[in-house]
C-alpha cells in the first residue's frame, strides 16, 4: 500500500489547488452538452462532469499513480473507500446548478488517509472563491478575481460568532436527486418541523438554504455563513474536501441520523459551525437539538 507522511501535504495541496484552477477553466468555457439521467431527471450528468473528471484523473495519477482514485463519474457500485491514501473527486459538484446557469458549483478534490480527509480544496469557477485546507493548518478562502483578489482570508471569516439554538439559526439543507421514499419522507418532515411555527409545534429557524453544492454548503458553514447543514443521500465526493474545511475551521462533522458514528463515506451528515465566545448553545446541544426534530433514521447504501 502507498504511504504518505504530513510533510507531504503541502505539496500535495498545492498540486490539488493548479488541478482545480485548470478544471474551473474547463467549466467555465464549456456549454451544458451531452447531458444525461443517471437515476431520474433530478440526476444528471454532463460531458463535462466526465471530461473534468478524466482530466483530475490524469493529472493526479501521473505525479502519484500508486495511491487510490474514488471520483462521481468513475464510480461503479461496490468501491469502497479505503486506508490508503485515496484521492477523492467531484468534477461538478452541483450539475443541476451548471446546467441552468445557477452560479453555485465547484470542483471538489480531496486527500484522504486512514479514511480522514487531510487536504482539501473546493473551487467555485463563477465566483473564483477557493477554499483549502491542510490537516493541522486551518482552513482559508481566497478570491481569485475581483477587488480581494488574492487576499488570503482564515474561515471562519472574522472569527466565529456566538453559536444559538435552532429558532436562531440559518440552516441548509437539500432535496437530493430521490423523492420518494422513506428516507423522502423523513426530509419532508424535517424540513416542515423546522420551518413552522412553534405554535404549530416547529423550531422556526431563522430560514432554510437550498443550494445544491454539499462542498459549497460545507464551505459556507465553515465560513460561518450558515449555522448548519443537513444532508442525506451525498457521497464521499460531496463532502470529503469540505468536511477538512469545517473542522478546520473549528466546525464539527456529526451523523445526520441521530445517535450514530458519522465517517467521510456514510452519506448522511450533520454540519455545525464553530461556537464563538458568548453562544447560547455548544455544538453538541445544537445537535441535539436538530436530532430531536427526526422522526427517524435515513438508510441509504453504498
Amino acid at each position: 500500500m502507498a504511504t504518505i507522511t504530513p510533510d507531504q501535504y503541502q505539496t500535495i495541496h498545492d498540486l490539488l489547488v493548479k488541478v482545480a484552477l485548470a478544471a474551473g477553466d474547463m467549466v467555465t468555457t464549456a456549454k451544458p452538452q451531452n447531458i444525461t439521467a443517471k437515476n431520474n431527471s433530478a440526476d444528471l450528468v454532463t460531458a463535462t462532469d466526465k471530461a473534468v473528471e478524466d482530466y483530475v484523473i490524469g493529472q493526479l495519477k501521473s505525479q502519484y499513480p500508486t495511491f487510490e482514485f474514488l471520483g462521481e463519474e468513475t464510480y461503479k457500485p461496490g468501491m469502497q473507500l479505503t486506508s490508503a491514501p485515496t484521492f477523492i473527486c467531484d468534477p461538478i459538484d452541483g450539475t443541476t446548478n451548471f446546467i441552468h446557469g445557477f452560479p453555485y458549483m465547484c470542483i471538489s478534490l480531496a486527500l484522504t488517509v486512514d479514511k480522514l480527509p487531510v487536504v482539501g480544496v473546493v473551487y467555485n469557477p463563477y465566483t473564483t472563491n477557493l477554499y483549502t485546507a491542510i490537516k493541522g493548518q486551518g482552513s482559508f478562502v481566497e478570491t481569485r478575481a475581483g477587488h480581494f483578489a488574492g487576499q488570503k482570508i482564515q474561515l471562519p471569516r472574522g472569527g466565529a460568532l456566538p453559536l444559538k439554538a435552532l429558532n436562531g439559526s440559518l440552516c441548509a439543507v437539500e432535496w437530493g436527486s430521490d423523492r420518494s421514499g422513506v428516507n423522502f419522507d423523513i426530509k419532508s418532515a424535517l424540513y416542515t418541523k423546522l420551518a413552522a411555527s412553534t405554535e404549530q409545534g416547529g423550531k422556526m429557524v431563522h430560514s432554510l438554504r437550498s443550494l445544491g453544492s454539499a462542498a459549497l454548503n460545507l464551505c459556507g458553514v465553515a465560513s460561518g455563513e450558515m449555522d448548519l447543514y443537513w444532508e442525506g443521500g451525498c457521497w464521499a465526493w460531496d463532502v470529503a474536501a469540505g468536511w477538512l474545511i469545517l473542522e478546520e475551521a473549528g466546525g464539527k462533522m456529526y451523523s445526520g441520523n441521530a445517535g450514530e458514528e458519522v465517517a467521510v463515506d456514510c452519506r448522511r451528515y450533520l454540519a455545525i459551525r464553530g461556537a464563538g465566545e458568548g453562544s447560547q448553545v455548544t455544538q453538541e446541544e445544537l445537535r441535539n437539538e436538530f436530532w430531536g426534530c427526526l422522526t427517524g433514521p435515513m438508510n441509504y447504501s453504498s
